[in-house]
């Protein structure tokens, strides 16, 4: 292993929280593509979200205790923002679709669900290969992915606003949903900055 014995708290804190987003990510996924006992659901997402930022806290207090951490401490308390940010996307929209009493999910909604999903898997597989970070060939390659990820969900992201503009009707379905997609693009953002990040560590290293 490439990093010192007293750093590997910090791959398998990291590797915990990818963990939970996954779980908070795919919940989302059964959500929009099962949408039924959808106030269960929906409260099930806040729990997850609850952990995510609990393990959050974890890190960051033994990022405080700790002499040497995995690499410099600014950069871990900015990833563990990001990452955050992933998941408080999805428990976001998802509450919305109980605040704005949501009937059915459209399919755009759905395709940029699937895309989130992709990018946090690939964020999940890339933070297994931390312990690598001194010779990151394979880091850098689900960091590209993750960057194409994203690309597609901006095109994804564009089309879902002109459907709904061009498409709908009734204001008030135009405001609901542009706020949802809204709350799920932050999430896809929020994946490509945490491997951007990732990107930037590796070229301190460099």
């Amino acid at each position: 292993m490439l990093v010192k014995k007293r750093e590997d708290v910090f791959i398998t804190l990291l590797n915990e929280e990818m963990s939970k987003v996954t779980a908070a990510g795919e919940a989302f996924l059964d959500l929009v593509n099962n949408y039924e006992n959808v106030n269960d659901k929906i409260a099930g997402m806040k729990i997850l979200e609850t952990e995510c930022d609990m393990q959050a806290h974890k890190i960051l207090n033994t990022l405080n205790s700790a002499s040497t951490p995995l690499f410099a401490r600014e950069d871990i308390f900015s990833l563990i923002r990001e990452i955050d940010d992933i998941v408080d996307g999805l428990e976001e929209a998802a509450n919305r679709f109980g605040v704005f009493n949501v009937k059915d999910i459209r399919p755009d909604a759905k395709k940029m669900a699937d895309i989130v999903m992709q990018a946090i898997n690939e964020l999940s597989t890339m933070f297994e290969h931390l312990s690598e970070i001194k010779k990151p060939a394979a880091l850098l390659e689900h960091i590209i992915e993750v960057n194409r990820i994203e690309n597609e969900g901006d095109i994804i992201y564009r089309r879902a606003l002109s459907n709904l503009f061009s498409n709908e009707k009734d204001p008030i379905e135009i405001i609901k949903w542009k706020h949802i997609y809204e709350k799920m693009e932050t999430s896809i953002d929020a994946c490509e900055s945490v491997a951007n990040m990732i990107e930037g560590v590796i070229m301190k290293y460099a």
